[in-house]
């Protein structure tokens, strides 16, 4: 018996088998790009194959250099590169697992002046504009891909992905937005889609018949002038009987203004949308985003929204996600929270990706917790994401590990986080480690304020103590409050009110000020407040957003003449800088600070502060920054005791959880 019947049950596709209905989404790494890297893909992938994924597909390859998402990055064209992926698909097949390489063409998102699209259009995410193919060029465009197919099952694939969503190649000759054709690709709907059938075709020929061709249909575009839902349902028809195995949902492309997977977006918001397609096909029908744990994934298959769930982060985030859920361990899940922080971040800055909760993603051969040779007692003081990830994985390895904790409950920074509006996921990862320190045997003392004497007699001790909110030196500062008080410990605020600060804290501050309450990420209310419509209704599924009315006016303010926001997320800041608009926030930079007092805040504007202003508000609440709480360093190092510092108390750095988290299991690894 499983609480995950539907999840769990295998999916016969005819001339194969996949053992459960979980597919592992697409996730450029940027270990895709040179074949030095391929070892470590490799161990990447046959991680998540052992931890029991249905089908696996890699990150997106290009199937000639046109195609490129930028100058000499990750493409598919030759016999030798073919050759170089057999370890990838060795290293996955040895766990019984199944995978599939997705073929990408960037179009006029490609990020190189080799660029080439349906029209010459340029991209908004893209300094390059694309030549415009001549009918010629469509087909060898075509050619590419069926050679790519071909190469591909010589790699040893199990089958291909055809990215036909997103706003990429594909996607962007189906859509009257960036298709300005009159010739037989462009036009009329027909028109239009020829080139995704005549690919999907080709590549079933290249393949033969026994190999999984999936296409990534884009089921609602989420921009101006995207598809009409008939011409979804037409695509989704046609593809299929060009030879297509199983049909994808793509969401939403890269240009759209709404956000379709960051943390804010509610929990499976989206499969509807497929269940609305699955009637109208006979193939397989996978649905996505913002499907992390096995209760949601199972409750979307039961209702019959589609046939399988694809997860790309989730993955990131546990590897043994699939395997937990087999065994009731669905409680052991380190549960993607939709940051991107470490991920989608990293990829869009060209950095190698990894995850904020699981700094193993993709350094599965250099970061190991293998067990220690020899056990030590060790204190850990703090029980934030630093804290937590470090006294977990030293007692994973074997030592003896105390934790100590100042409040009455674990998380730190991310107690404060999961308070916010759109960030409750953020009490996942705090769950993770309530169940981890459990299962670790790691030795918890709560509303424990620790001292230089309660663990010098320790053989190691790691301060992690976190930090604590900066008061700045501005008169009458006595008078407001800081986030902590207000976010954690309720504090009441007035209905107008001035947050000094504009980081991230100061912004999620704002959200949660913003907001009546928690709207517990309801999907209809999300919908309507980023304008989300049934696509059956309005080309594209994109309308006029109605946000919900603020529940206060505020204003955020900060000294940088800078744009607020500025060093946000690559791939979340523009959300909640929208966010903050559509609830009416009045921004004001470039301010000095004068006081506080019963009129408001006093702010002037230059170097001379010629321009006074008062900011008449209720409330003024502080995010000033942080100061690392680093009592113990010094006292211990004078004892000679064996001391460590991560996170906050190392470096006050706002709510940076990647570095504390990826600090705390390096040093683990270590000890």
């Amino acid at each position: 018996m499983t609480a995950y019947p539907t999840l769990l049950k295998p999916l016969d596709l005819g001339f194969t088998t996949l053992r459960n209905r979980v597919l592992m989404g697409s996730m450029h790494t940027g270990n895709e790009d040179r074949a030095k890297d391929f070892d470590t893909l490799a161990a990447y992938f046959a991680e998540r194959a052992r931890g029991g994924v249905g089908l696996i597909v890699t990150g997106g390859f290009a199937p000639n250099r046109t195609g490129w998402l930028y100058p000499f990055s990750s493409k598919l064209t030759t016999h030798r590169e073919a050759r170089n992926h057999r370890v990838i698909t060795r290293a996955v097949h040895e766990h019984d697992g199944k995978i599939a390489l997705q073929l990408l063409h960037a179009g006029r998102y490609a990020y190189h002046p080799l660029s080439v699209s349906a029209s010459a259009l340029k991209s908004p995410i893209s300094k390059f504009r694309p030549r415009a193919l001549s009918d010629r060029g469509v087909r060898a465009q075509i050619d590419a891909f069926a050679r790519a197919t071909a190469l591909a099952r010589e790699a040893g694939y199990d089958g291909i992905e055809i990215m036909g969503s997103e706003g990429y190649f594909i996607n962007q000759f189906l859509a009257p937005r960036t298709n300005k054709r009159t010739d037989r690709w462009g036009g009329s709907p027909e028109n239009r889609r020829r080139i995704a059938v005549e690919i999907v075709r080709r590549c079933r020929e290249a393949a033969g018949p026994d190999f999984i061709i999936i296409y990534r249909l884009s089921m609602i575009d989420l921009v101006e002038d995207g598809q009409t839902w008939d011409e979804v349902v037409a695509l989704g028809q046609e593809v299929e009987a060009a030879g297509a195995t199983i049909v994808n949902t793509g969401i939403g492309w890269h240009e759209a203004r709404v956000p379709t997977i960051v943390t804010s977006v509610p929990r499976a918001a989206f499969t509807d949308v497929t269940a609305k397609l699955r009637p109208h096909v006979g193939i397989p029908v996978v649905t996505s985003n913002r499907i992390n744990m096995p209760e949601v994934a199972e409750e979307v298959l039961a209702r019959g929204d589609a046939d399988m769930v694809s997860m790309a982060r989730p993955f990131l985030a546990d590897p043994d996600w699939v395997r937990k859920a087999e065994t009731g361990r669905a409680d052991e899940i380190n549960t993607c929270i939709a940051c991107n922080q470490a991920c989608l971040d990293h990829t869009f800055s060209l950095k190698k990706a990894s995850c904020m909760v699981n700094p193993r993603a993709g350094n599965e051969i250099t970061l190991r917790l293998l067990p220690t040779r020899r056990a030590k007692r060790v204190a850990v003081v703090g029980a934030g994401p630093a804290g937590l990830a470090a006294a977990t994985a030293l007692a994973e390895r074997g030592h003896a590990v105390e934790l100590f904790e100042a409040d009455d409950d674990i998380g730190g920074q991310f107690a404060i986080a999961r308070r916010i509006p759109g960030k409750e996921e953020f009490a996942e990862t705090i769950r993770y480690y309530r169940r981890r320190i459990e299962l670790t045997g790691v030795e918890l003392h709560l509303g424990t304020r620790v001292t230089a004497d309660d663990v010098a007699d320790f053989d190691e001790v790691v301060i992690a103590t976190g930090v604590t909110p900066r008061v700045p030196a501005i008169p009458g500062v006595e008078r407001a409050l800081s986030y902590v008080d207000v976010v954690r410990h309720g504090a009441p605020v007035g209905d107008r009110v001035a947050v000094i600060g504009a980081g991230g804290i100061g912004v999620d501050v704002t959200e949660f000020l913003t907001h009546a309450s928690s709207p517990a990420l309801d999907v209809a209310e999300w919908r309507a407040e980023w304008g989300v419509t049934d696509p059956e209704l309005v080309r594209g599924g994109v309308t006029a957003p109605k946000p919900a009315k603020p529940a206060r006016q505020v204003y955020l303010v900060q000294r940088k003449a800078s744009r607020i926001g500025k060093g946000l997320g690559k791939t979340t800041g523009w959300v909640h800088r929208a966010a903050l608009a559509a609830k009416g926030v009045e921004q004001v930079t470039g301010v000095n600070y004068e006081r506080i007092d019963d009129a408001g805040l006093h702010i002037t504007f230059g170097p001379h502060r010629e321009r006074p202003q008062v900011l008449d508000v209720d409330t003024v609440v502080v995010c000033a920054g942080q100061e690392s709480v680093r009592d113990l360093v010094d006292e211990l190092a004078g004892r000679g005791v064996v001391t460590h510092v991560i996170g906050g108390a190392d470096v006050a750095a706002e709510l940076d959880a990647k570095r504390a988290i990826d600090q705390g299991t390096r040093l683990a690894a270590t000890i």
